[in-house]
């Protein structure tokens, strides 16, 4: 994605909403990564990827969980604030922690301001029709809302897993309902996560707004990944997930490297040493 500056030229500028919707309008899919930390977000603004997600993933990714239910708020405002300080270029989008949203259209903007104070550009939550309140609320209290849609990882005990959803035709069906209603109440992108292909098409097709595939096939107006997914280092090897390089074996081996040159005191070495 190129976006323009107010003098016309074109370049690195700060993607915001509007490039999203005309990245659609156009044809051109964009590229999202999840990051947690000014490392990962530093070497994404330097690839070019468009949208950084700082996702509640950062509970199973980062901190040891075993669910996203138990990344807490003051967990998002942590890594949003440490991702939004490092980049200038791309759009940050951070998640409504479970609990934080669920409980009422009041709790979801206290807690959006926070994130948003924090450095997030719009906030993500999960879920259709029934929190099409909850987003309108927040839309007219200024904050942009990216919707979740398909397999939401924070109703993992209520979905039995992590299964693909869509599958027959009452499924697809509501998930279309849930895409137009968060559409109608102000949304401005939608993460499809485990749908068919077919099911996406369709949903991307009727929407004005952006989607975004995870698991989602090919025709989606954007794409997303856990970065340590993509990168080879969580070891996670879903369907749906390619993995563009294989960064744990590479730590691994630099991590053995190192404890076999410190046994056998090769390292440090005389240039690595002070006079």
């Amino acid at each position: 994605m190129t976006t323009a500056s107010g003098s016309g030229s074109v370049g690195p500028a700060k993607v915001r909403i509007r490039h999203l919707q005309d990245a659609k309008e156009r044809g051109r899919p964009f590229s999202m990564l999840t990051s947690y930390d000014q490392f990962s977000a530093q070497v994404f603004e330097a690839a070019g990827i468009d949208v950084l997600l700082v996702g509640d993933s950062v509970g199973t990714t980062v901190l040891g969980h075993e669910s996203t239910t138990a990344t807490t708020h003051q967990d998002m405002v942590a890594f949003t604030g440490a991702v939004s300080r490092s980049v200038h270029r791309p759009l940050i989008v951070a998640d409504l922690a479970f609990g934080t949203y669920q409980t009422g259209p009041a709790d979801a903007v206290r807690h959006g301001v926070e994130l948003v104070r924090a450095g997030a550009e719009m906030v993500k939550l999960e879920g259709g029709q029934a929190f099409a309140p909850h987003v309108r609320t927040l839309v007219d209290s200024g904050i942009p809302v990216m919707g979740h849609l398909g397999f939401t990882p924070q109703s993992v005990n209520a979905l039995s897993g992590h299964r693909v959803q869509g599958r027959d035709q009452a499924g697809a069906d509501r998930l279309a309902e849930d895409a137009l209603a968060l559409q109608e109440a102000g949304v401005s992108a939608i993460v499809l996560e485990l749908v068919p292909a077919a099911v996406s098409a369709r949903i991307t097709e009727v929407l004005s707004i952006p989607t975004i595939g995870i698991g989602a096939g090919p025709h989606c107006d954007g794409q997303v990944l856990v970065w340590q997914d993509m990168a080879g280092l969580s070891g996670f090897e879903g369907r749906f997930v390619k993995r563009f390089a294989n960064l744990r074996a590479e730590l691994q081996r630099a991590a053995a490297e190192y404890r076999e040159e410190v046994g056998s005191r090769t390292y440090p070495a005389a240039e690595h040493s002070f006079e």
